[in-house]
C-alpha cells in the first residue's frame, strides 16, 4: 500500500519579476510525496495562479482526494484530474520517483550522468529599459547565445530601441532573439507590430494576442512576417479531439509546451504528435517551478532529443530554492551528479 500526504511551500523571488500580468514576488507550489516500503517518491504540482486553468477554489480538495485515493493507481487518477493539469504532472513525477533508485533520477540519461547539457534560453524580465539592458549583456555574458524577452509591459517603442540595439551589437548567427508577448497585443494592431518585429530578425513571437480569440489567431499565423508560437492558447484544452482542431484550425509556426499547465508528460506528448502531424515546431519550457519540477522537466525534455533552445533557465531565481545537481553554465542547463540533493520542506 502507498501512503501519500501533500505539503504547500512558498517561493520567493530574489528580485520582483515582471511580467504583462504584473510584478512577481512569491510562487506558491504544492508537493505531492509518496511512502512505499521505505522508500519516498516526490512530486511537484506546479500550480501557477491566474494562469493555471486548476486555478480553483477546491485545488486544497482535490489534493486530499488524491492522496485518500492513491491507491487507485496513476493511470485512474490521471484520467479523473483531467481539469487538474498541475496534478497531474505532480503525479506522474510522484510515482516515476517512488520507483527510481534515487528519489529525483526519473528519466535516467547522457544528462543525469553529467554527459550532455541541454541548450537552454536565457529569459529576460520586463521592467525599465537599463534593468532590462543589464539583463541582456549578464546573459550575453554568460554564454547564451538564445536570448528570451518578455515584451509588452512598457511602451513597444521603447522595446523595439532596446531589441535594435541587441541587433546592432550582434548578429542573428550570434544571438537568436525570441519575444514573449503573453497575449499583450490587440487583434487590431497585433500585424503592424509583427511587421515591425520582423525587421529586427527575431526567431519567433509567443503568444502575441490573448487565448481564446481563434480565428484572430489563425489569421495571424496565416499572414505575420513572424514566427507565431502559441503558449498559454494550449491550457485549458483538454480532449485529444480538441488539442487537433485548435492546432489545424490556427496552424502556427511551433507550439510552447509546460507540462505542469498541460497535463505533465503525457498531455505534452500529446500535443507534440499533433504539432508534428501539422508541420509546427515546439519546445519545452518550465513554469517557474522549484528544481524539483525543473529536474523533472529537464530529464523528461533530454529524452526527446530537440535540437531547438529550450526554455529551462528558471531554476535560479528564488532565494529559497532546494539544493539540487542542477547548473545553468554557457547558456545550457547541466546536471552535475557530483552534487547531492536536499529537499527539506
Amino acid at each position: 500500500m502507498i501512503k501519500a500526504k501533500y505539503h504547500k511551500y512558498i517561493l520567493n523571488f530574489k528580485n520582483p519579476s515582471g511580467t504583462s500580468r504584473g510584478i512577481l514576488k512569491t510562487k506558491e507550489t504544492w508537493f505531492i510525496i509518496l511512502e512505499k516500503n521505505g522508500k519516498t517518491g516526490v512530486g511537484e504540482t506546479g500550480l501557477f495562479r491566474s494562469l493555471s486553468i486548476d486555478d480553483v477554489t477546491n485545488y486544497e480538495e482535490k489534493l486530499i482526494w488524491v492522496c485518500n485515493n492513491i491507491n487507485l493507481g496513476l493511470d485512474v487518477l490521471l484520467a479523473e484530474l483531467i481539469e487538474f493539469p498541475s496534478i497531474q504532472f505532480g503525479l506522474e513525477q510522484a510515482f516515476l520517483s517512488l520507483k527510481s533508485n534515487t528519489s529525483f533520477d526519473l528519466f535516467p540519461s547522457e544528462f543525469t550522468k553529467g554527459n550532455e547539457p541541454i541548450s537552454i534560453n536565457g529569459l529576460i524580465w520586463m521592467g525599465e529599459k537599463q534593468f532590462m539592458k543589464n539583463q541582456i549583456k549578464e546573459k550575453l555574458k554568460t554564454g547564451f547565445s538564445c536570448i528570451k524577452m518578455k515584451i509588452g509591459a512598457i511602451d513597444f517603442e521603447t522595446e523595439i530601441e532596446l531589441l535594435k540595439s541587441i541587433r546592432k551589437e550582434f548578429s542573428v548567427k550570434e544571438i537568436e532573439l525570441r519575444v514573449d508577448a503573453n497575449g499583450a497585443f490587440n487583434p487590431k494592431n497585433a500585424l503592424e507590430k509583427l511587421q515591425k518585429l520582423s525587421e529586427l530578425e527575431l526567431h519567433s513571437i509567443e503568444q502575441p494576442i490573448k487565448q481564446g480569440q481563434i480565428q484572430e489567431m489563425a489569421s495571424l499565423c496565416a499572414k505575420t512576417p513572424l514566427p507565431i508560437a502559441l503558449d498559454e492558447e494550449l491550457i485549458g484544452v483538454f480532449s485529444s479531439e480538441d488539442k487537433r482542431n485548435l492546432l489545424k484550425t490556427i496552424k502556427p509556426q511551433y507550439i510552447i509546451l509546460k507540462p505542469s499547465l498541460i497535463g505533465g508528460f503525457a498531455g505534452t506528448k500529446e500535443w507534440i504528435n499533433f504539432a508534428e502531424t501539422n508541420n509546427a515546431g515546439w519546445w519545452i519550457t518550465s513554469a517557474l517551478e522549484s528544481n524539483i519540477g525543473l529536474n523533472a522537466i529537464a530529464q523528461f525534455t533530454y529524452t526527446l532529443q530537440s535540437k531547438l533552445p529550450q526554455g529551462l533557465g528558471t531554476g535560479g531565481l528564488f532565494t529559497n530554492n532546494f539544493y539540487s545537481p542542477l547548473e545553468v553554465k554557457n547558456g545550457t542547463l547541466q546536471y552535475n551528479p557530483t552534487k547531492s540533493w536536499q529537499f527539506n520542506l
